[in-house]
């Protein structure tokens, strides 16, 4: 089978940084026709414009997939672009620096040439319709939301840890609205003690905490709150730490509401929603991310 025929002019790599990136730019024989730096500013994307207008039609490898360095390329004409994932880009530099020598240029003339030669086994980065870009976007948010929850809530447990064994063995899920709003009735032991027995039931029927499997389990904890107490000054400190970090929880509880609003009216909006909403044991939560990934295409192996 013959090798096809060449679509592109010219061969580039972008090594990119938070502020700074570099940029190599190859002709079809392999020789390097430009080598640059630019800034991450309006100025700087220009002038990387400028070149890639001068040597298109372009084609540019860079190691990552997403994020603003990707838009921002998205918004050169005549340019595609070729997402490579890290363990492809680590074959790509052992291939031309065997000793394990890096530098920005030498990974950007690495990835560029590796383009040049084997341009036509990789994917190129689709564009997609901007509700789907949308949708895929707030899906990831929305996932590293949930993991700054994750890491509260074991924030919240380590402080109940210090001082009030009670509260944590009250409730399971921390991820509750009202294992939070316990603390913040409640936040240490004696004010639990304080409270007594009918503001404990009223709290639990307010927080539809009455299932007879747990109401009476709950009841009998919380009247032995101050069988083990800690010290005050641990106490006060710990507690409100508790509060904090309860408040905190509620604060991001509600953007992630938010974001699982929007999500669903995005997916609800895009033409596939059917299809993907129907695939066995997606659910609400998982079939708008599966639209979002299965929509962009996967970088360079």
């Amino acid at each position: 089978m013959s090798a096809p025929e060449p679509r592109f002019a010219h061969f580039a790599s972008i090594d990119w940084a938070k502020h700074k990136h570099h940029a190599v730019i190859l002709n079809a024989a392999g020789q390097i026709v430009v080598a640059f730096d630019f800034e991450h500013t309006a100025a700087g994307w220009q002038q990387w414009r400028e070149q890639a207008a001068r040597h298109a039609p372009l084609a540019v490898a860079i190691e990552t997939s997403q994020g603003t360095v990707i838009d921002q390329l998205l918004q050169t004409p005549d340019c595609t672009i070729y997402p490579l994932n890290p363990k492809a880009a680590q074959r790509y530099r052992e291939r031309k620096a065997p000793s394990g020598t890096k530098s920005d240029h030498l990974d950007a003339w690495s990835f560029a040439d590796a383009l040049r030669l084997d341009w036509a086994h990789w994917r190129p980065l689709c564009r997609q319709d901007p509700l789907l870009d949308q949708l895929r976007l707030l899906c990831r948010d929305e996932v590293a939301l949930i993991e700054e929850r994750t890491a509260l809530v074991n924030q919240l447990q380590a402080a109940l840890h210090e001082y009030y064994p009670t509260a944590l063995a009250a409730f399971e899920d921390w991820t509750l609205e009202a294992a939070w709003a316990f603390i913040e009735a409640f936040p240490t032991p004696q004010a639990l003690a304080r409270a007594g027995k009918r503001r404990w039931e009223k709290f639990l029927h307010t927080h539809k905490l009455a299932r007879p499997e747990t109401y009476q389990k709950r009841l009998e904890l919380f009247a032995q709150a101050l069988t083990f107490p800690a010290s005050e000054a641990l106490t006060l400190a710990k507690s409100r730490l508790a509060v904090t970090r309860a408040r905190q929880l509620r604060v991001l509880q509600a953007q992630l509401d938010d974001y699982r609003q929007q999500i669903e009216k995005l997916f609800a909006r895009h033409p596939d929603h059917d299809l993907f909403g129907s695939l066995p044991g997606a659910g609400p939560k998982l079939a708008p991310r599966l639209l979002a990934e299965l929509g962009s295409q996967s970088p360079a192996v």
